[in-house]
């Protein structure tokens, strides 16, 4: 018998992980600046768990415009990604990082699966609502995106890659929503509309009235997005050496909060004003404090008078803005209250014992609203709060015409779609097992975030900590979806890999000192 022996050429393995690394880092790209700009028609046909005659709980043939090509690019790039690191790890005596976060990957991943056959509507606990996409299986994509990124090497400009590429979409949303801010949306042009339904079956169109606010589903997750994008450019622009590229990123950010603005949602500024000490932060304590400076000035002049300007267009801007803080609101012309004949609204009856039932005021609860959702969420988990209800199902078991709805979504037949929370989204959907997961893996990836900032505030990976940062706190009163949290799900994967090799370095530089 002869026996053999196999040898491995480490250099030749090596070249081989780095052009896969490279190929990796493609597809990470093209999750972070691709997915969000999709958009177009695509039918579903959809069957809900229940029969009644709500038009939004009903079965049938339905289209939509964000999310399909979203999600369908989403699992194709993570289908590829788990196959290449599958050839590297076999073949190419590839290593997966040995850190905390697999653990909290691992419970997160059992937690959502779990929930989804334990689901009382499974099927669409695995792939979400036809015009939001955000069940099970998108879940499990970021999961792979951000478990991808936290193990393959970057190239040296690896960040600047990134927030170039990000540039088409700041520059197509600045376009359909000034448009659509404007008056003159862009569903309202033959071109465009025809390109929008060239994927829809015969006898499907656009209804009456239809509009687009930009590439993103709604005004709350376009204002959330862009509040990331203003402080990751405006961070880049305060670090950065290079004197051009700081004041056009400057520019760049000034875009991003006039987008935000316009979205006419309080979340996107909560954001910035949350983000703003850390800003600071970077500005003083940078090696380029004068440079810095000149960023944020650049970034102020143009921010200030285009904020009037939109304001003097729409006084909502400073409503869902600093009219969160300053209640009078300077754009609005008082007007005088005209004193009418007072007269009582009575209702007689026959019967003088006969009394109508006391209907509560039409009102709105705390955070327009989401104080009210999110308290009969919570009151819906403990009745499955280990599995909880599958995630994206809310529609289907949210106590829906009730009369204290009144009170709090201004009116008793509002139809509440989604939690308007990532987080309560989470702990409804996937119950206490997934929600620990998933609270451990922000707790780490916001800790390192911090620490990043803290400790290597020159550093261009701050720029993916403060928009981590940003994404996380959002996300109290935003919900996910594949055109925002695809991308930061990579980019928190990014954000992780490069502060721990920066940790890993440091111990293997004080080992070597000791």
């Amino acid at each position: 018998m002869y026996s053999r022996e196999i040898t491995i050429d480490e250099k030749e393995n090596q070249q081989s992980r780095a052009s896969i690394n490279r190929w990796l880092f493609i597809l990470l790209l093209a999750a972070i600046a691709v997915i969000p700009l999709l958009i177009g028609g695509a039918k579903s046909e959809v069957i809900g768990p229940k029969i009644t005659d709500i038009i939004a709980l009903t079965s049938g043939k339905k289209s939509d415009f964000y999310t399909h090509y979203k999600a369908i690019l989403l699992m194709c790039i993570s289908a590829l990604a788990v196959v290449l690191m599958l050839i590297k790890i076999l073949f190419f005596d590839g290593s997966i990082r040995k850190t905390k976060v697999n653990v909290c990957i691992g419970i997160f991943v059992v937690g959502i699966i779990l929930s989804t056959i334990f689901s009382p509507s499974a099927s669409i606990a695995l792939w979400g609502q036809y015009n939001r996409s955000d069940g099970a299986i998108t879940y499990i994509c970021y999961l792979i995106l951000f478990f991808v990124a936290l193990n393959i090497e970057y190239p040296k400009k690896a960040i600047e890659y990134m927030m170039a590429a990000l540039y088409p979409f700041v520059l197509l949303n600045t376009v359909l929503i000034t448009m659509y801010f404007y008056g003159h949306d862009a569903l309202q042009y033959g071109a465009f509309k025809r390109m929008m339904i060239l994927f829809l079956p015969e006898g499907f169109s656009i209804n009456e009235g239809a509009t687009i606010l930009g590439t993103l589903n709604q005004m709350n997750y376009m204002s959330g997005m862009f509040a990331i994008m203003t402080v990751m450019y405006l961070a880049w622009a305060i670090i950065d050496s290079h004197k051009a590229r700081s004041v056009i990123n400057a520019v760049v950010a000034s875009i991003c909060i006039g987008i935000m603005f316009m979205s006419l949602s309080t979340s996107g500024f909560l954001t910035v004003v949350v983000i703003s000490p850390i800003l600071i932060w970077l500005t003083i304590k940078g090696n380029h404090t004068k440079q810095a400076i000149i960023a944020l000035s650049v970034f102020l002049v143009l921010s200030v008078p285009l904020f009037h300007i939109l304001s003097s267009h729409n006084e909502r801007v400073w409503t869902e803005s600093f009219g969160f803080i300053v209640k009078k609101n300077p754009y609005i012309e008082e007007v005088t209250a005209i004193n009418l004949a007072p007269f009582e609204a009575k209702v007689y009856a026959a019967n003088s014992k006969f009394e109508l039932p006391i209907l509560p005021q039409s009102g709105t609860a705390a955070a327009s609203g989401r104080a009210y959702i999110w308290s009969k969420a919570i009151d819906m988990v403990m009745e499955r709060p280990v599995f909880g209800y599958g995630l994206d199902t809310i529609m289907y078991y949210f106590p829906h015409y009730s009369l204290d709805a009144r009170a709090n979504m201004i009116s008793e037949t509002t139809i509440v779609d989604k939690p308007h929370s990532l987080y309560v989204g989470i702990l409804y959907g996937t119950g206490i097992v997934g929600f620990i997961g998933f609270i451990c893996l922000v707790g780490i990836i916001i800790f390192l975030s911090l620490k990043q900032v803290y400790k290597e505030y020159s550093s261009s990976h701050t720029i993916l900590a403060v928009g981590v940062i940003a994404y996380f706190i959002q996300a109290l009163f935003n919900d996910s979806l594949p055109g925002t949290s695809a991308t930061l799900w990579a980019i928190s994967g990014i954000m992780v890999a490069f502060a721990l090799n920066i940790d890993s370095k440091k111990e293997s530089t004080n080992g070597r000192n000791n």
